[in-house]
């Protein structure tokens, strides 16, 4: 079969049949869960008998049923792991970095060559612009090229000792490597675990988010397809249950978690009694500074990039942007004219640049922070409401007015906690120290940017805030050469770039002693 042309059996054109709108489909989504797990290079479906609830998988644009999963229970996970400590221990661990990155290489192909019907189910799945679905599969084939050509280079060091005597070390792989993903970025994120992952030798047994778990096991069955060794890479569905039960398992050997705050701390209590590494990409409250002498229409575009990208589900969204006092009406001016012309609608649709929230319970807390805003005393310039689309197919979806407040505090509800919407605080400062301190007094630190065509400031204020991913002139700008992860409470370790071998490796030394040994006693 070749690349790219999906089989009537495969997973991806069985899900994508689901889309139909017609009543024999929506028939066949209301039966039985669908086969969402996927271990030893198969679907499956969790054991009923141990297994958790079961889930509906919902178009957050129509609020349509698309298929029913369920959790995955003991038996499912002890399975999963198992199946993967095996392959792990099998041939690869230890095949040469040049081995496993054709493994990568092959997969990253098939997925250019799906990139449409990925992108269709992952707007399904999140409710997202079509046009940023396929950004999204693109970071995901771009992820897995990247680290094919890293895991050749991976490597220790040789350091010459006193005596002729010396010092190497290797990196060494894990084991198996539990990923948790976000229901945000599904597929992006299940690349950005998984392909670092098995480019240092590992085994991965991914959990996706039950909201959005369908692009994930559409990876799977990629990887399979690219020839990629039984049990390397499995997925079971599931909620927090689930995702203890992995983080738990003694044969786990790390955990990489994107999610809330909460579930970082939980996943910190489920691996401390096996000192387990863990890798955390959580929440973030990030400021976007606005000084008076930027080119003021970039800096428009990345507040917009930076606040409605995704709904404004990102983590990394600048959702406090400070502005210089002496050109914050201008800004909100030229603000409000890109907002107005944000087409919010149909997601499948190439001209729509705003789709769905996730779900009823989210679009209802985050209409509710924009409520409480206002209560406070923040101006609503602009949104904030629910969006009822004209076309009958979406009246029930999850959809809202991108939101605009001024005239905020740093006290208000909505500018201290993360709200995960489509919902900017615009914040006005005078002074560089003021503004630091200010965008300093947070918990979270995954990032931060500054516009300013001074130089000198830019570096000076970013060497100031207390973020991992920082931008000058620019945001939300995301490179698998760039390192991403944050500070404080937005989490630790890193994704993308070289620093993620660390993450995914042990470092073994080895000292060769080339004369007699010293002996004092």
């Amino acid at each position: 079969m070749r690349a790219g042309m999906a089989s009537s059996g495969s997973l991806t054109a069985r899900l994508l049949s689901l889309y139909s709108p017609c009543a024999a489909s929506a028939a066949a989504a209301a039966h039985s869960p669908a086969q969402l797990n996927f271990v030893h290079g198969r679907q499956t479906i969790p054991d009923k008998s141990t297994g958790g609830p079961e889930f509906d998988v919902v178009n957050p644009a129509t609020g349509g049923l698309l298929c029913r999963g369920q959790a995955s229970g003991a038996v499912d996970v002890q399975a999963a792991v198992k199946d993967a400590r095996e392959a792990f221990e099998g041939s690869w661990r230890g095949l040469s970095g040049s081995e496993r990155s054709q493994f990568l290489l092959r997969a990253s192909a098939i997925i250019k060559e799906r990139r449409e019907e990925l992108a269709v189910m992952e707007v399904k799945d999140t409710g997202k612009p079509v046009y940023e679905a396929r950004m999204d599969v693109d970071s995901g084939w771009q992820c897995l090229e990247y680290f094919a050509g890293l895991a050749p280079t991976i490597a220790g060091q040789h350091i010459q000792l006193p005596g002729g005597s010396f010092m190497y070390s290797r990196r060494e792989p894990l084991g198996v490597c539990v990923g948790i993903g976000a229901w945000n970025f599904p597929f992006q994120i299940a690349c950005w675990k998984s392909a670092p992952a098995l480019a240092c030798g590992n085994a991965m047994v991914f959990k996706p988010s039950p909201l959005t778990p369908l692009t994930a096991v559409a990876l799977a069955e990629i990887y399979t397809e690219a020839g990629l060794p039984p049990g390397l890479f499995n997925i079971v569905q599931g909620d927090g249950e689930t995702g203890q039960l992995l983080c738990s398992h003694n044969d786990v050997a790390k955990v990489s978690c994107t999610g809330s705050v909460g579930t970082g701390v939980k996943v910190l209590q489920q691996t401390a009694p096996r000192i387990k590494p863990v890798t955390l990409e959580l929440g973030g409250k990030s400021p976007l500074i606005v000084f008076s002498d930027c080119d003021l229409d970039n800096a428009v575009k990345a507040a917009l990039m930076g606040n409605f990208l995704s709904q404004g589900q990102v983590c990394s969204n600048a959702t406090r942007v400070f502005v210089q006092r002496s050109v914050c009406e201008r800004f909100l001016e030229r603000l409000l004219d890109r907002v107005n012309a944000i087409r919010i609608g149909d997601p499948q649709q190439d001209g729509t640049t705003m789709g769905a929230l996730i779900s009823q319970s989210h679009l209802d807390r985050v209409l509710g922070y924009v409520q409480r805003a206002v209560q406070e005393g923040a101006k609503l310039v602009c949104g904030g409401k629910k969006y009822v689309p004209e076309d009958p197919s979406l009246k029930g979806g999850f959809f809202m007015t991108p939101c605009v407040l001024a005239e905020c505090r740093d006290d208000m509800q909505a500018v201290r906690e993360e709200i995960f919407g489509p919902v900017m605080a615009v914040l006005a400062f005078d002074t560089e120290e003021e503004v630091l301190q200010r965008a300093n007094a947070t918990d979270f630190g995954l990032a931060a940017g500054v516009f300013t065509k001074d130089l000198t400031r830019a570096h000076r204020v970013i060497a100031a805030l207390q973020a991992g991913s920082c931008y000058i002139n620019n945001y939300n700008v995301v490179l698998m050469e760039m390192p991403f992860g944050g500070y404080k409470m937005s989490g630790f370790g890193r994704e993308n770039g070289m620093a993620t071998v660390d993450y995914y490796t042990q470092l073994k030394t080895v000292y060769v002693e080339m004369g007699d040994v010293t002996c004092t006693l």
